[in-house]
């Protein structure tokens, strides 16, 4: 083809093209939008054709090339196994109670834990009381000087069966420590006043004769437990048994006890008495002992509802006595397991007391009270132990004589 003189141009080339209108009037044909169309579906069947083989192999389902009703258990196992279908809960709005005689407790939050201080650990200290007004205004001054924060411990007391002015005298203690405007006052203080119409004497020969044993640790017992339902709250995390007539003990036997993390503790029981001007240190406590093979022996034989008392001839047990073991000037720390425990200082942690371990106002495997008690917390899997260098001096009730 000859071009031009002049050569290609613009204009001598969008001369030779057809007019707009002839070029319109052609697409606009419905044959030549029907090619188009069917060129265009031709595309696309082509295009999903060539990429489903790429597909398949990127999407499988999990399990056996095989109808889950011809599937072994095994297989169904497997197969079940990676089933995660999602579920979605409809959240209701909370229940809103306002009515001022609903009271909700949460004891999840309670815990007795070696760091107790930290924690702000609250701590019930429990005394069962029976004509002992000349032994309170000692008590309060030992418990005035226990170094444990006084705003986490609470008081209380029961008094039962006095015949002297008992309840006067922790009256006017209870009212003079707690009026102070230092940190000497506790938290709180409660009285409970119960009789049992005990007819045990409490000269030495009656609390201490063999013959009343039974029916008095029995009693001591139910004092105990109607002590313990009144006074514990949920906010408690600590109990702590002190008998009223303790004639001394650590300022920190709180901080110390706690450190252990046991479930219930007790320290030795000693007393002073003074012969030719020497302490003999005698030991007071034979309630804290390690069980025998002749103790369970013995136990065997006996009727199911005879209590056995330690320390006396009438009931040979053999059994190996904490009073008789270690030295306040050695090691505090060291434990020892034990099955039976005495009560004049005893630390538990309140959850033991919760889930129903409590004194048994009855012969349990063949002991009552304290010794019970330790027999029951074994039983329900708790720990029971003592510290055999750690001394708490009782006052000399003069029960065994050269006693040592």
């Amino acid at each position: 083809m000859l071009l031009p003189k002049g050569g290609v141009t613009w204009k001598s080339a969008t001369s030779r093209l057809p007019p707009s209108r002839a070029i319109w009037n052609y697409v606009a044909r419905t044959r030549f939008l029907l090619v188009v169309a069917l060129i265009g579906i031709v595309i696309l069947i082509w295009d999903g054709v060539s990429g489903t083989a790429g597909d398949i192999q990127r999407f499988y389902c999990f399990g056996p090339a095989k109808s889950p009703m011809h599937m072994s258990p095994n297989e169904q196992a497997e197969w079940a196994g990676h089933l995660q279908t999602p579920v979605i809960f409809n959240h209701h709005t909370p229940v809103e109670v306002n009515h001022t005689s609903i009271q909700r407790v949460d004891l999840n939050g309670i815990a007795s834990t070696p760091k107790a201080v930290i924690n702000e650990e609250r701590v019930l200290i429990l005394t069962p009381l029976r004509n002992a007004a000349p032994y309170i205004e000692q008590h309060f001054d030992l418990l005035s000087a226990l170094t444990y924060p006084h705003n986490l411990i609470d008081l209380a007391f029961l008094v039962g069966d006095s015949t002297d002015d008992t309840l006067a005298v922790l009256a006017m203690e209870l009212e003079r420590v707690q009026s102070r405007t230092d940190k000497i006052p506790f938290n709180s203080a409660m009285i409970v006043e119960k009789d049992f119409g005990a007819i045990v004497g409490m000269d030495v020969e009656n609390r201490h004769g063999f013959a009343m044993q039974g029916p008095r640790r029995k009693m001591m017992g139910k004092a105990r437990n109607y002590l313990l339902s009144a006074a514990l709250k949920p906010e408690h995390s600590w109990v702590y048994w002190r008998d009223v007539d303790i004639k001394d003990s650590p300022t920190k036997i709180i901080e110390d006890f706690v450190a252990h993390d046991r479930d219930v503790l007790v320290p030795n029981i000693w007393f002073h008495r003074y012969k030719d001007g020497e302490d003999i240190e005698g030991r007071f406590d034979y309630n804290s002992w390690q069980e025998s093979d002749a103790g369970r022996k013995l136990a065997a034989g006996l009727d199911k509802d005879i209590v056995l008392a330690e320390g006396y001839k009438e009931y040979k047990t053999e059994r190996t006595y904490m009073a008789r073991m270690g030295n306040w000037r050695d090691n505090k720390d060291v434990e020892i397991p034990l099955d039976g425990i005495g009560g004049v200082n005893i630390l538990v942690k309140a959850d033991v007391h919760r889930s129903g371990i409590n004194f048994p106002a009855y012969a349990f495997e063949n002991q009552a009270e304290t010794e019970g008690f330790a027999k029951m917390a074994k039983r329900a899997g708790y720990g029971v132990y003592g510290l055999p260098n750690y001394v708490v001096w009782h006052i000399d009730t003069d029960e065994k004589p050269g006693n040592a």
